[in-house]
């Protein structure tokens, strides 16, 4: 499950809780200051999952997560107390990068810390700091092969994140949002196709046909001749002339006429819509004179 800084999920965390912001709380290691709280982690749900400490006193510019179970928050003086947290374990500890997504893999580098802690039934305490021992109790997840990236839910590592009602003290505030979405649904379709048509046409071509034409004339300047030439009166003479004509050749060609081009373009529009949404505010009764920081 994505984790998110507390800000970037939800915008007015500072105006909602007010004192209760717990970014620039102390870190406090028992009785000793090891450092400060830089920001907060939620998960999709918006359920506080780490806060990301700074622990400057033990190594100086580490940022670390430290799971909200593993917490007690002091409101009134402005303090994070994990007791159970040691030099050894920030040492063991993945380098938080503010500019990297914690995922499945970092986060179970940072578990891999902490359950050794909340896994057996020991006394462990934060030593040299003069604090009393804390006993820790089994997790509900304890059986080997129960951790899977796939089914994993933060419900199996109760004491990293559960919170309580002696150690944090929260009220749930809501409101409302309005989440913007869309859906792509076909509207229509386009068939672009093509069919024949016939139509008759004309097409007029000239054409040369050769014809004999056969004259006969007297001529002007004849002369009688006394002697029979010899040429004349034979037979079988025979003058031969050849007769053309020109004949149509008419056949059809097929032509590209034009070319379709088909894309499609998209256009831009924005859609407004307005509802009415609702947000939680805090309101406090006080009865007698109780003293209260707000």
């Amino acid at each position: 499950m994505p984790l998110h800084k507390i800000k970037e999920f939800y915008p007015d965390y500072s105006d909602q809780f007010g004192d209760h912001d717990l970014m620039g709380y102390s870190l406090y290691a028992g009785s000793d200051k090891v450092g400060s709280v830089d920001d907060l982690l939620v998960d999709d749900e918006g359920r506080f999952r780490y806060l990301i400490v700074n622990t400057g006193a033990w190594i100086f510019g580490k940022k670390v997560l430290l799971p909200i179970g593993q917490t007690r928050i002091d409101y009134s003086d402005r303090k994070v107390y994990a007791d159970r947290l040691t030099r050894e374990q920030v040492e063991q500890l993945p380098e938080y990068d503010p500019n990297s997504t914690a995922d499945y893999d970092y986060e179970e580098q940072v578990r891999g810390v902490y359950r050794p802690a909340t896994s057996t039934s020991a006394t462990m305490g934060t030593a040299g700091m003069g604090t009393a021992p804390v006993e820790a109790s089994a997790p509900l997840n304890a059986t080997p092969g129960m951790y899977d990236r796939n089914t994993y839910r933060y419900d199996r590592d109760p004491d990293l994140y559960n919170l309580n009602e002696r150690d944090h003290q929260t009220l749930k505030l809501y409101e409302e949002r309005l989440v913007a979405n869309k859906t792509r649904q076909k509207t229509g379709e386009v068939s672009i196709g093509k069919h024949v048509e016939t139509e008759t046409q004309q097409v007029s071509v000239p054409v040369d046909r050769e014809r004999v034409v056969v004259e006969r004339v007297t001529p002007t300047n004849a002369t009688v001749s006394d002697t029979v030439g010899a040429g004349a009166f034979q037979e079988g003479e025979v003058v031969r002339m050849e007769v053309y004509e020109e004949t149509p050749e008419i056949r059809k060609e097929a032509f590209v006429r034009e070319e379709v081009q088909i894309r499609k373009e998209v256009d831009h529009d924005t859609v407004a819509s307005e509802e009415t949404i609702r947000k939680e505010r805090l309101d406090i009764d006080k009865d007698g004179n109780p003293i209260v920081r707000d």
